[in-house]
């Protein structure tokens, strides 16, 4: 049900000149531990909310390419450089934002924890589910699934 979403979310970079709208819920909610992603945050994991591309719609600014040029692709506000969301080239309905980056965003929980192998052991955040690296093909439905049912609303 994307009742209980409280959709849809409004959010936008640290500045203000690049915000958005997201109108469908998230599919899962996810901490990344690797190492890319702690260097790009400069922190110790990242927050995403997994989302379906025609669920988000950019209404003021134009984001622009940041971070590495390889796949995936990394977009941030081209003012105050804020990395906003990250789209794989490989799956063009599918994208990762910052939780963060929703103007309301403190009820984002990590669901599942991902790279856990290449995270500091102190930063663990409470998810329900760990996996060293990604999960295996087979447990996204799964993880995708309990999530619908279960996972942080706003």
């Amino acid at each position: 049900m994307s009742d209980d979403w409280k959709l849809p979310w409004e959010g936008g970079c640290r500045c203000g000149a690049v915000r958005f709208r997201v109108t469908t819920p998230p599919m899962l909610s996810s901490a990344c531990h690797c190492t890319g992603c702690q260097r790009m945050a400069a922190s110790a994991y990242t927050l995403s909310l997994s989302l379906r591309r025609d669920g988000f719609e950019i209404t003021k600014g134009a984001p622009v390419l940041g971070g590495t040029r390889n796949p995936p692709i990394h977009y941030h506000c081209p003012e105050c450089k804020s990395w906003m969301f990250t789209q794989p080239l490989d799956l063009d309905w599918f994208m990762n934002l910052r939780a963060t980056m929703l103007d309301d965003h403190a009820w984002a929980a990590p669901f599942v924890e991902i790279y856990r192998k290449e995270g500091f052991p102190w930063a663990a955040t409470g998810a329900k589910h760990t996996f060293d690296a990604l999960p295996g093909e087979a447990d996204w439905p799964r993880l995708m699934g309990e999530y619908a049912a279960a996972g942080a609303r706003p």
